[in-house]
């Protein structure tokens, strides 16, 4: 993932409950950018889990943020049904493409 994926990432982890252990995955994570006209959603594999069979288990968290153009954008991220990141799922509320992730440069 981009610096800016992995900071998303890492805040999604964070406001989850009982998931801090998804953090070491983010250390060997690949991303496949899921074809969605660019809304800024991807899949997420962890170490061990490319092409494997995998199913989306639940949500772990939800957040919502403005885009530069005003816009909301809701992103929510999944684990799959053994527990392992899954999806990061992200929706511009116009549908349109994410022109820019969050700045998490004044998280303390």
């Amino acid at each position: 993932p981009t610096d800016d994926e992995g900071n998303l990432l890492a805040h999604l982890i964070a406001l989850g409950e009982d998931v801090q252990h998804l953090e070491a995955e983010r250390t060997n994570l690949a991303v496949e950018h899921v074809g969605d006209g660019g809304s800024g959603s991807l899949r997420l594999f962890p170490a061990g889990t490319r092409g494997k069979a995998r199913v989306f288990g639940r949500r772990v968290s939800t957040w919502e943020f403005t885009d530069v153009d005003g816009v909301e954008v809701q992103v929510s991220l999944a684990v799959d049904g053994a527990g392992h990141l899954y999806e990061l799922e992200v929706w511009k509320t116009n549908h349109g493409r994410l022109l820019s992730f969050p700045s998490f440069d004044d998280r303390a």
